[in-house]
């Protein structure tokens, strides 16, 4: 394998260098000014107009009705459970290959993860696996799906769009309606990613976003969730932020509330972020295609395009080596000549927490994660 020539294509891509990092943040709007009017305002922390302004400004670029700001894509994918109607020993559809946080967020409810295969095509959640196993495993009961194994509710079904590229959600939301369970989008890494050009996180009854400093834009920390239903969004930013009864100096609370308010200061940094965003997804979307046509010339590495009928945001660039006994060669070379790579997660059936719990085999899965190698893929300003 042309280990060089991989390397030397990226560090020329990214202007060279000493070291190519995977994904950093850019910061070439109004960050500043913004953060300087809440330091002069000392508006820094969970009130502020820039709180208000953030989760309008999110809802309208994602067409959802309602969007509710948290301190991180794990706490709005955890409350996006809750209010879905997951409970402590419910079951929940998902895939094994994603970051820890989708199934931390379950676990935090007391749920149990089902592991199902990803499609070749997406990386993500495959709605005919999905099918598959519920019809070896699954049973209706009173308008509710159960394991006929565990005798355990199975409430909802958790797809995770695989370094921003849809799954595929048509298929996925017939399944789910067929067997009365709640689709719940972990979009943590599809802003501006569009599905038949609707975007990402507004097909479920409620889809969860990140802010990660790595992602598309950033908040430094910081997560989203996207309602279609404005009561339940209300519900949420309401016990997202203690449950207090409004007052102008009473403190009343009325539900377990939690304190995943987000500080304006770090709101002030996701507007001004989203003011760029388009910027970013092109200037992303430009590297994707220089990828995709250089490793055409390369023999034994598939270079992962969007899916059918999808805008990926190409958050992650990922390449496909045809070898697995490969992917380690090459994560040393290109790590040991200063452009960062990495695997793709450590599959969350792996990890001891998880281990137990059931799954479908996960064929897809498997493969990718023996040949899966995340190559650079900030944003390049010109």
């Amino acid at each position: 394998m042309e280990f060089k020539k991989i390397t030397d294509f990226i560090r020329d891509l990214f202007d060279g260098g000493d070291f190519i990092p995977l994904s950093v943040p850019v910061f070439a709007g109004n960050e500043k000014k913004y953060l300087n009017e809440c330091i002069d305002t000392t508006f820094v922390s969970s009130v502020g107009k820039f709180v208000d302004r953030f989760e309008d400004d999110i809802a309208k670029y994602t067409g959802s009705k309602r969007a509710v700001v948290c301190v991180s894509g794990t706490n709005a994918l955890h409350m996006s459970l809750m209010l879905a109607g997951v409970e402590r020993s419910d079951e929940v559809l998902t895939q094994a290959l994603t970051f820890i946080a989708t199934c931390n967020a379950l676990s935090y409810i007391g749920a149990e993860p089902i592991f199902i295969d990803v499609d070749r095509d997406t990386m993500g959640l495959s709605p005919t696996a999905v099918r598959e196993w519920l019809e070896m495993n699954a049973e209706i009961k009173g308008n509710q799906c159960f394991n006929k194994n565990t005798h355990r509710r199975i409430k909802a079904c958790v797809p995770m769009h695989t370094f921003g590229h849809p799954v595929h959600l048509d298929e996925l939301i017939e399944v789910c309606n067929e067997y009365h369970i709640k689709l719940v989008e972990d979009a943590a890494e599809s802003i501006g990613s569009l599905y038949k050009g609707k975007h990402t996180g507004t097909f479920g009854k409620i889809g969860a976003l990140s802010f990660n400093g790595n992602k598309t834009i950033t908040t430094g920390g910081g997560g989203m969730m996207l309602f279609n239903d404005e009561e339940l969004g209300a519900y949420a930013k309401h016990i997202t932020t203690q449950a207090k009864i409004p007052h102008r100096w009473e403190f009343r609370h009325d539900h377990i509330g939690y304190n995943y308010r987000m500080p304006n200061i770090n709101a002030a940094l996701g507007c001004a972020q989203l003011e760029n965003i388009d910027t970013y997804i092109e200037s992303k979307r430009q590297t994707a295609e220089a990828y995709k046509e250089f490793f055409k010339n390369v023999p034994d590495v598939e270079f992962f395009s969007e899916p059918t009928d999808c805008r990926s945001n190409y958050w992650l660039n990922a390449i496909i080596l045809k070898d697995k006994d490969m992917q380690q060669d090459f994560l040393q070379f290109s790590n040991d000549n200063g452009v960062m790579t990495r695997p793709i997660w450590e599959l969350m059936n792996r990890l001891p927490m998880f281990e137990h719990c059931q799954n479908d085999g996960l064929e897809n899965t498997i493969y990718f994660a023996d040949r899966v190698v995340n190559i650079p893929s900030s944003v390049r300003i010109k």
